[in-house]
């Protein structure tokens, strides 16, 4: 993962164009958006939630129990369903990536359910398990969190 530098529009549109060429030939172009940019958002949640768990274990003074707190973060990640849980998987990786947004999006039914779209993650004839780790791998060398890209 880069440093949390800022990230600008530019390098975060050569990004998503990498990630595109990534999924270029199994994946109709038409659909590459459906699978960017749920990668995109799932990132940037786990990254942004990363930064939250440090803001809280300052607050708390080191206290990994308080840190946990649902309220000291804006959207809730059941456990294994953080992106680095994602990053591990040597096999099956769309469906752990199908698990991980399935639960994040109903751990926060009122503002992220479906969020994510209905990309086909555990077609293998489509996605191997080669190919998405590498888009997990691509997403993974960049930071989203809020100290590296604005909200917006």
């Amino acid at each position: 993962m880069t440093n949390p530098m800022s990230i600008t529009i530019s390098q975060l549109e050569s990004h998503l164009w990498e990630a595109a060429n990534i999924l270029r030939g199994p994946v109709d172009a038409a659909d590459f958006k459906s699978y960017v940019f749920p990668l995109l958002f799932f990132k940037r949640i786990s990254d942004v939630h990363d930064e939250e768990h440090e803001a809280a274990l300052k607050e708390y003074h080191g206290d990994e129990e308080a840190a946990l707190f649902a309220e000291n973060y804006r959207f809730q990640i059941p456990e294994d369903c953080h992106w680095r849980d994602v990053r591990t998987a040597a096999t099956n990786v769309g469906q752990a990536l199908q698990t991980a947004i399935r639960g994040i999006e109903q751990a926060n039914p009122h503002t992220l359910y479906g969020i994510f779209g209905d990309a086909q993650w555990t077609n293998k004839d489509r996605l191997s398990d080669a190919l998405l780790r590498d888009l997990v791998e691509h997403f993974s060398r960049i930071s989203l969190g809020n100290a590296a890209a604005k909200a917006d």
